[in-house]
């Protein structure tokens, strides 16, 4: 498998029977995708584990009728956007956690830091963290939909707009308005 194969051309390799097509496609995009799902349902790790899988269980069960129309990515975050969308959809049932309080799950937790670094810039470091990863839940929905797609997706404008059903205006705008909110958000903590 060569290194600059194209996600398109590897995922019509895949749907004709290529195995390791599968695994190029996954290593490339199972961080951004997992990261917008988890980003857009806040601190459920759990939830946001089987909607990965959900995701990828669709990739699977559509590779044979892939068609190119789109990158790759584009379609593969529209699945992702819409199983996000479904989740929301549905009845809430109220779930009490036994873990409530737990810093276990805290994503702050999981940013790795140099061994050389002095205390004091690691606990502003995690504080500057969480305190952008409460903003971005913080956004209105269309919004924070928008800019997980560019940030952890790397959609352009364009494929947000594809993706979310929306037009290109819109999109520009909800990106706008978020990193205008997060920008005077992590100015507050300064």
């Amino acid at each position: 498998m060569e290194a600059e194969d194209s996600d398109e051309a590897l995922m019509l390799r895949y749907g004709a029977g290529d195995a390791g097509a599968f695994d190029a496609l996954y290593s490339r995009h199972r961080g951004g995708v997992y990261r917008y799902i988890a980003r857009q349902l806040g601190r459920d790790r759990h939830l946001a584990d089987e909607l990965f899988q959900d995701v990828w269980m669709s990739l699977v069960s559509a590779r044979g009728g892939y068609k190119p129309t789109a990158r790759f990515a584009t379609w593969l975050y529209t699945i992702a956007h819409n199983r996000v969308i479904d989740h929301h959809r549905r009845p809430r049932l109220v779930e009490l956690s036994a873990h409530a309080g737990d810093d276990e799950d805290d994503p702050v937790q999981d940013i790795p830091a140099p061994a050389t670094v002095q205390p004091e810039r690691i606990a502003q470091a995690r504080e500057q963290a969480a305190r952008l990863l409460a903003l971005v839940e913080s956004l209105p929905q269309a919004q924070r939909q928008a800019f997980l797609l560019h940030e952890e997706g790397g959609l352009s404008v364009d494929e947000i707009a594809a993706v979310t059903g929306t037009d290109r205006e819109a999109v520009k705008s909800r990106l706008r308005y978020a990193v205008s909110k997060l920008r005077q958000g992590m100015e507050d903590l300064a």
